[in-house]
């Protein structure tokens, strides 16, 4: 054979190679095998957003155990496991990596350049490096971002709309993941005065977070609401955080759908729709669709729920007014 009908005969086959390679498409008679990788959680615990991908996942025919295989992963409030858990992922083979959060994102870019990875509860994977396009990300790696051009103005307007005369607030987040101390004291106080508030900076480090010492730092600058971040920490240990927020009376808005914190307020991107919109790339990229070439999407289906129980507990009436327009209530 000359090298014209060489190259003729192995380019096509290389191409279609190296589209399987990326496109998440498993070998033919192979079970799909898809891992998940969250930045918070542990393994003995409810996970909403799990449930919700194997949800959207069996309303597209993929039945965890029969016809699909989810190996879920957790830190287990350690942040600093996940580039070990990412690769362990990578070493049993999966088609596809399902992560949540910037961090669990990047340890699984980092671990591998091949695995279709989808990704969701990443504020600006442009600016985090994730992806050099939203349109056209290219690479292996494509998902759903929580980017809101206004930040966190529509939080700080809820929690003024639940505070009458609101004038400090705390931001709670975790220092233990990468970049979130350097600026966070300028970026804190930038939504701050955006919102006409002050601003307190608390961070707290897993897996054992002083959190007495950051509410004691709270009580000290007067704060009146505690605006608690979605980072790994902070996930992790939400209940420490409304049951003292709770003792020492004071409103929390936790970001992020966190109804079963106890807190006050949260408000975030809905976990159900992060599920099913999971689960639709997923089902994309079996069928063959490479991850580069699905744009990543802005999620905009946001979630208020509003805790009267807590309200009635810290002795604060919620206005009429934003309890109708909550999409749950719990009494």
């Amino acid at each position: 054979m000359d090298l014209v009908r060489f190259v003729l005969a192995v380019v096509p086959t290389l191409g279609v190679v190296l589209g399987a390679a990326v496109s998440g498409t498993p070998q033919s008679g192979q079970i799909p095998r898809i891992g998940y990788l969250p930045s918070a959680g542990t393994s003995g615990s409810v996970q909403p957003t799990l449930e919700a991908v194997r949800q959207g996942l069996a309303e597209l025919g993929y039945v965890d155990g029969r016809n699909v295989i989810i190996e879920a992963r957790w830190a287990e409030g350690r942040v600093e496991r996940l580039p070990e858990l990412a690769a362990e992922l990578v070493g049993l083979n999966m088609d596809i990596i399902v992560t949540l959060g910037g961090v669990a994102t990047r340890a699984a870019k980092n671990a591998t350049s091949t695995v279709p990875i989808v990704f969701a509860v990443v504020i600006d994977p442009v600016a985090g490096g994730l992806v050099p396009d939203r349109q056209r990300p290219g690479g292996n790696l494509t998902g759903f971002t929580s980017f809101d051009p206004q930040e966190m103005r529509p939080h700080l307007e809820i929690l003024k709309e639940a505070i009458p005369g609101l004038a400090r607030v705390a931001f709670l987040g975790d220092a233990g993941v990468p970049g979130s101390t350097e600026a966070s004291r300028a970026w804190d106080e930038r939504q701050a005065q955006a919102a006409g508030l002050h601003s307190q900076t608390l961070r707290v480090r897993g897996p054992s977070p002083d959190l007495e010492g950051a509410f004691e730092a709270a009580r000290r600058a007067q704060a009146q609401a505690i605006l608690v971040l979605e980072m790994p920490a902070t996930i992790e240990h939400r209940r420490r955080i409304a049951e003292l927020a709770i003792r020492d009376r004071l409103p929390t808005l936790f970001v992020g759908s966190y109804g079963d914190s106890g807190g006050l307020i949260a408000y975030g991107t809905s976990r159900g729709e992060t599920g099913r919109q999971l689960a639709a790339y997923v089902d994309k990229i079996l069928k063959g669709a490479q991850p580069g070439a699905l744009p990543v999407e802005r999620l905009t289906r946001y979630e208020l729920i509003l805790n009267l129980e807590t309200a009635r507990s810290i002795g604060l009436a919620i206005p009429s007014a934003l309890v109708k327009r909550a999409d749950r209530v719990i009494q």
